[in-house]
């Protein structure tokens, strides 16, 4: 799970981020922590219980007929291939940045060896080959980016930690928060970030609820126990340990590179569209001496390999899995199987280069994810636990957001219908919110509930907690009344995430050599983690 979100194209995020942002800009994907831990104590067992093979098939099991075939089948395609496509462009893209600036290759010579090399051995590989390579990927990574960071504080320009953080282009770019002075920052940087996107908004790995290929590795794990660890450590790996060394890199790509127009000055042989903020960070990484420079090139192309093996296996079971053997040809061989697998993997590597050559930057395509998938994530959350939610609801809410997402990105920057001010863009992502969210209940009340059957089924399956399922118990008093343990689980939820946060703080305090508060931010990390660990051991698995 963390070698997939220690993509390449994570650090050129960061870095665009923070140029434009300063730290406290890292909010916008720091808050999907909290989505993060209500799957590692919530939702993961309750995966894992499912004993599913992909997460699209959930739909055939929490929902009855032809709406949940279709559904699944249109997710398959919807999310494995289009969805999918786009992810793995922005992975792509990155790639792009890192060739032509550290190898002085093309956009087509990158694309090219990246894709032979990674379509070869996920094809062949499996998801057991995908989960192995990412394992050893994850080290490599990890070790490259730390090794950089501190070279790169060394340099003459940037002198020390201590003259990088008193130097006037990031003195007023070091705050964990934004200004609270300024509401034009703390809205759009914090307030809606924590307020509403985690759990309002559907993005790739950090789905609320879980799904996608963190349900793949929840659904792989031997049992409950083993789910909810793995995914325990995948949040503190990736939210706590991670940020710092591409935060510091960054910042001292404002000493180096103050101006876009330095990294184009720079880089004179990259395309003009190609050139953005998010490019310092490869910038930043030529300055390194030959045997660095050649471990940190290997850990970057471990981290485009990484993320998108893990694209291309998780987009092919979907159309091996939920399209291909679903619909097409259910009675297909494994041989057949396998190879429709590969053919898939194929097909979608090609068509994220070629997409990955019209996008420009990395915070442009998060943005773009985030924006099609407001309003969907409360369904994530509320499926598992009320027993109103039906196939309709899911349809509904995918179109909708869908469309909303063409109007804001596509249509109306041509006609101006609805006037975003400068600064306020964020606006776009509460309207989808809005407009998702309202559409999604109102067809939910006025459609048919699912059969209670198929209810009945999914209840004594997975067994979730009955506070949302009284209805249906009080029909069938035969059926045996969860009682879960929900209120724990989500204190254990913020618990940890109150732990993780402070965690990541205590590291930052560190750096920036303020003793007292890295002590307690420290010491808060302990006494969360402690409750956490001790609750963990009271969790009632199956």
């Amino acid at each position: 799970m963390v070698a997939t979100t220690f993509s390449a194209d994570t650090p050129n995020l960061v870095t665009d981020i923070v140029r434009v942002n300063g730290v406290s800009g890292n909010w916008g994907w720091w808050c999907f922590l909290l989505t993060g831990m209500l799957t590692v104590f919530v939702y993961a067992k309750l995966w894992r219980r499912s004993e599913i093979t992909t997460d699209l098939e959930f739909y055939e099991l929490r929902y009855g007929g032809k709406p949940a075939a279709f559904l699944r089948g249109f997710r398959a395609i919807y999310l494995g291939v289009f969805f999918n496509i786009m992810i793995m462009a922005t992975v792509s893209l990155a790639a792009i940045k890192i060739g032509g600036v550290m190898l002085g290759l093309t956009p087509v010579q990158t694309l090219l060896i990246a894709s032979i090399v990674t379509v070869i051995y996920s094809s062949l590989g499996g998801l057991k080959g995908v989960l192995l390579t990412d394992f050893f990927q994850f080290f490599i990574a990890m070790a490259g980016a730390i090794g950089a960071a501190v070279y790169i504080l060394d340099l003459p320009e940037v002198g020390s930690l201590e003259n990088l953080l008193a130097h006037p282009n990031v003195s007023d770019k070091l705050s964990f928060f934004p200004d609270f002075n300024n509401m034009n920052e703390v809205i759009p940087l914090l307030l809606v970030p924590i307020a509403i996107q985690w759990w309002a908004t559907w993005y790739p790995g950090a789905e609320p609820g879980g799904g996608g290929y963190i349900a793949q590795r929840m659904l792989s794990a031997k049992d409950e126990k083993n789910a909810i660890g793995a995914t325990l450590f995948f949040n503190i790996a990736h939210y706590a340990l991670r940020p710092w060394p591409w935060i510091i890199i960054a910042l001292a790509s404002l000493v180096v590179f103050p101006e876009i127009s330095d990294l184009q000055a720079a880089f004179p042989h990259m395309p003009a569209d190609k050139v953005g903020n998010d490019l310092a960070y490869s910038a930043m990484l030529t300055y390194l001496p030959p045997g660095l420079i050649g471990i940190v090139l290997a850990s970057l192309i471990a981290a485009v390999m990484s993320t998108l093996s893990t694209h291309l296996n998780w987009g092919s079971s979907y159309v091996v899995n939920d399209f291909y053997l679903r619909f097409v040809k259910p009675e297909a061989t494994d041989k057949e199987l396998v190879n429709v697998g590969r053919i898939s993997t194929v097909l979608l590597m090609a068509f994220a280069a070629l997409l990955a050559l019209a996008l420009s930057n990395a915070l442009e395509a998060f943005n773009i994810l985030l924006q099609i998938g407001a309003g969907t994530g409360l369904i994530f959350i509320l499926r598992w636990f009320w027993w109103r939610i039906n196939a309709y609801t899911e349809i509904s809410a995918m179109i909708i957001s869908f469309l909303v997402a063409l109007f804001f990105e596509v249509i109306n920057p041509k006609i101006g219908l609805i006037s975003i001010p400068e600064g306020m863009e964020y606006l776009k992502l509460l309207y989808g919110v809005m407009v998702t969210t309202a559409t999604w209940l109102t067809v939910t009340l006025v459609t048919k509930p699912e059969d209670d059957k198929v209810l009945k089924t999914f209840y004594e399956k997975v067994k979730p907690a009955a506070y949302g399922w009284r209805k249906l118990l009080n029909r069938h008093p035969e059926i045996e009344a969860e009682q879960g343990q929900l209120p724990f689980e989500i204190g254990l939820m913020v618990a940890g995430s109150i732990a993780i946060y402070s965690a990541l703080f205590a590291i930052g305090f560190w750096l920036y050599d303020d003793t007292i508060p890295a002590i307690l931010a420290f010491t808060v990390s302990t006494i969360g983690f402690v409750i956490l660990f001790r609750g963990w051991g009271k969790i009632k698995l199956f």
